[in-house]
């Protein structure tokens, strides 16, 4: 069962999920909350790297993916984030979300900056029971207009799905979790297993 708005409050309100800074009622509408991007970004350098090895065997992990992404890029309003056409990068969401360990979170991309070409997770759209941390954004420009993006810019809208129970093993207590406690943005820890 999804949560709706109402619900969604009073999950706030009891602090059983946690939405900080906690969300105005205007972002709160139907099953959804609405979130805002941060101004931490990362770019992929261009074409220092032939390829990337998937396959988890590799003996030089560390190595594998060093030099292909940049450290965070601090933006502003004043200094926006331009996304150009066919780009990759990855951002974060300004908000910092606590999901309990009965609920599932679902991310959504807004249809008005999708309808211009902007998707906001290229698979990554469950947001497990126990999450704790800034969801990373995938962000990809599949557009043929540069995309401006400002910080704090309404980039995407969450939903809640009740668990029949709470799991077992929520995603802040699993020792092999990569992304746990996630502060900022994160690259690809492909190698950590």
């Amino acid at each position: 069962m999804r949560l709706c708005d109402k619900d969604i409050e009073e999950w706030l309100e009891r602090k059983e999920l946690i939405i900080e800074p906690y969300p105005e009622k205007k972002l709160i509408n139907g099953i959804t909350v609405d979130i805002h991007l941060s101004n931490k970004f990362r770019f992929f350098y261009e074409h220092t790297r032939s390829c990337v090895d998937l396959s988890s065997s590799k003996i030089n992990r560390t190595s594998e993916l060093a030099g292909i992404m940049s450290n965070e890029i601090i933006f502003s309003k004043e200094k926006p984030c331009f996304l150009q056409p066919g780009s990759l990068i990855l951002s974060s969401t300004f908000e910092n979300i606590k999901i309990p360990n009965n609920l599932v979170g679902w991310l959504d991309g807004r249809s008005s900056l999708a309808r211009l070409g902007l998707m906001i997770h290229a698979t990554a759209h469950r947001i497990d029971p126990g999450w704790k941390g800034n969801i990373v954004l995938e962000m990809f420009n599949a557009g043929k207009l540069t995309l401006v993006l400002h910080p704090k810019m309404k980039i995407a809208a969450l939903s809640f799905e009740v668990l029949s129970q709470s799991v077992l093993r929520p995603y802040h207590l699993r020792q092999e979790a990569k992304y746990k406690i996630q502060n900022g943005v994160v690259p690809s820890r492909i190698y950590e297993e």
